[in-house]
């Protein structure tokens, strides 16, 4: 337990400012109701209420301190209701995560996109370099099944063909899997999700080396274009949710490790709650267009439209609204 030293007067007038941040906060709340606070206030009125919850068992130690206590007490009280009533999905607000708040979030975080894109680019170089240096390498990471198909010239995705929608439903459910996977990594110092992410390049760079020195280039290309267009995005994405999970493990700031960890999760689940709508249309794409003989000019049009509705969506979403604001990342809790 703290003792009473440790609650000094310059330790009370550091915390003071959030206690009345807090209650600015609850007195908004009271008088508008929830719906009055920007999202942003809204993720701040959860970590300051935390944040005095913790200062309440510290003051609680105190026996001189009870003024505070009783006032803690009391603001703690009031915004107890508020911070556990939840909040109602509607078609509405889907929408505007979608819309707007889901692009900001994104541009946001875009240096760990970036990251986990250079990442995957990286282990994308070095398979192909050692396809095409060692074939055995490649003959060992594919298996005997895949080099028989590339070495007659076939593409091993003709099964498809014959069992769409449940391949469809297969190829989805794998996807979201995968970049589960690949997010939820995240949380063991982001090690599993560097090592997805470059594990996934690496796949991809000995697949394309492969193919390209059996003459199957166009073939592989060809299939990946439309739904590749979405999934690949689905991929950096996700590796960028779980390293934005571990940089608020392992670099918390000024906050408490659990504040800072709530926080990054935040951003985190977000970030990643947008790839689920791509995934499925991807995996749609994939058992229905892709592996099919429609003419390759029709695939690499699909592929061009999703980048650049993708690229439009992502770049200029919520840019000419007004912003409802984001979740802190910074050093402190009180940053805007």
């Amino acid at each position: 337990m703290r003792s009473f030293r440790m609650i000094s007067n310059r330790w009370i007038e550091t915390r003071r400012q959030s206690w009345n941040r807090l209650e600015i906060l609850v007195q908004q709340v009271e008088s508008s109701g929830l719906k009055s606070l920007a999202a942003a206030d809204l993720r701040e009125f959860g970590l300051l209420y935390r944040q005095t919850a913790s200062d309440l068992s510290a003051v609680r130690a105190d026996r001189a301190s009870r003024t505070i206590e009783a006032y803690l007490n009391q603001l703690l009280g009031r915004a107890h209701n508020y911070i556990y009533a939840g909040k109602r999905l509607s078609l509405t607000s889907v929408w505007q995560f979608f819309a707007q708040d889901y692009p900001r979030l994104f541009r946001k975080l875009l240096p760990y996109t970036a990251v986990a894109l250079m990442l995957f680019v990286g282990g994308a170089l070095l398979g192909a370099l050692t396809a095409m240096a060692r074939p055995r390498f490649a003959q060992a990471l594919l298996g005997p099944a895949m080099m028989n198909t590339i070495e007659h010239h076939k593409m091993w995705t003709e099964s498809i063909l014959s069992a769409k929608p449940q391949a469809s439903s297969f190829i989805m459910t794998n996807n979201i899997s995968v970049c589960f996977m690949t997010f939820a990594s995240g949380i063991a110092a982001g090690i599993g999700t560097l090592y997805l992410l470059f594990e996934n390049g690496m796949m991809m760079g000995v697949v394309s080396a492969t193919c390209a020195q059996h003459g199957m280039a166009l073939s592989l290309w060809s299939f990946v274009a439309s739904h590749g267009a979405l999934e690949l995005p689905s991929i950096f994405i996700s590796g960028a949710a779980g390293l934005r999970l571990a940089v608020g493990l392992l670099f918390p700031g000024t906050l408490l490790r659990k504040d800072a960890l709530a926080v990054a999760g935040s951003d985190a689940i977000r970030l990643l709650a947008g790839t689920i709508p791509l995934l499925v249309i991807a995996g749609l794409l994939e058992g229905f267009l892709s592996p099919t003989h429609v003419p390759l000019a029709l695939k690499f049009s699909v592929c061009a439209a999703l980048l650049t509705g993708l690229g439009l969506w992502l770049g200029e979403g919520g840019r000419h609204t007004p912003a409802t604001g984001l979740a802190p990342t910074g050093k402190s809790g009180q940053e805007r």
